[in-house]
């Protein structure tokens, strides 16, 4: 059986990607982690594909968190290997893909639906929509960088408040903390997230990814590797590169200007 929980759909240069298990209020399972991380993949490789949507099917929630009866017979070293550690590597997959991405929040965005949002660049939220880390409440924490990347978002206050009440805060209490960057009607969010979207293609490509990649950094998000990558790229470029390949080819010393 071909599994549908996680869809892509690519109109022109925007990829739409779908959560797509609205009768469980799209919550997280294995199959959908190795479904967002093989679209990830999907789309990192697909130089067609400028901007990407995130979106949860149904107008009930975006992603309630992860699927309790997924993780709650796990014991603490599959917990470890298979479900936390699984979980942040899919997630900084999805922080640090090339493109922007856009997350349209048509409904509630709760424990790890919440940190699968925080991972996206722009956060476009409907008005009813609700936000909440209720790890708290049945003896866990938040596992998926909800006491990391968000801090860094919105801040330790914030973000403790969300923790530690366990409280649910409304699409204006989002904006207000800097949570979500627009809120719309109800219905609209993602009709307004590909437009953004659309937007966002008009755009220089590659300035719009390093753009994001020296945020990213700036944001503690993977700084090791923008350093390198830029470096690497520009030193590629060099006139001492183009001696540095052809010593090497004609196997004779190498006479390096600096330029």
């Amino acid at each position: 059986m071909v599994d549908e929980s996680v869809q892509i759909a690519i109109d022109a240069q925007v990829a739409t990607v779908t959560l797509n298990r609205p009768q469980k209020l799209n919550t997280l399972t294995p199959t959908m982690l190795d479904a967002l991380e093989g679209a990830a993949r999907r789309l990192e490789a697909d130089r067609s594909v400028r901007a990407v949507v995130l979106t949860g099917a149904g107008e009930r929630a975006f992603c309630a968190g992860a699927d309790v009866h997924a993780w709650a017979a796990l014991g603490p070293l599959d917990m470890w290997r298979s479900w936390v550690r699984r979980g942040h590597q899919v997630f900084d997959q999805w922080a640090r893909l090339r493109q922007p991405v856009i997350v349209a929040l048509g409904g509630h965005a709760f424990g790890g639906g919440l940190e699968l949002a925080v991972a996206s660049d722009v956060r476009i939220a409907a008005e009813g929509a609700q936000f909440a880390l209720p790890e708290a409440s049945i003896a866990t924490c938040p596992g998926w960088s909800g006491t990391q990347r968000l801090v860094r978002l919105i801040g330790p206050g914030p973000a403790k408040y969300l923790a530690l009440s366990g409280e649910r805060l409304d699409a204006a209490g989002a904006l207000r903390c800097t949570l979500v960057h627009e809120v719309v009607a109800q219905g609209t969010a993602l009709a307004r997230a590909q437009q953004l979207a659309r937007q966002m293609c008009a755009r220089a490509p590659v300035s719009m990814q390093l753009s994001k990649q020296l945020i990213n950094a700036a944001a503690g998000e993977d700084a090791a590797a923008s350093m390198e990558a830029m470096a690497g790229a520009l030193a590629a470029f060099t006139d001492d590169a183009k001696e540095g390949v052809l010593s090497f080819r004609e196997k004779r010393a190498p006479h390096y200007t600096g330029n």
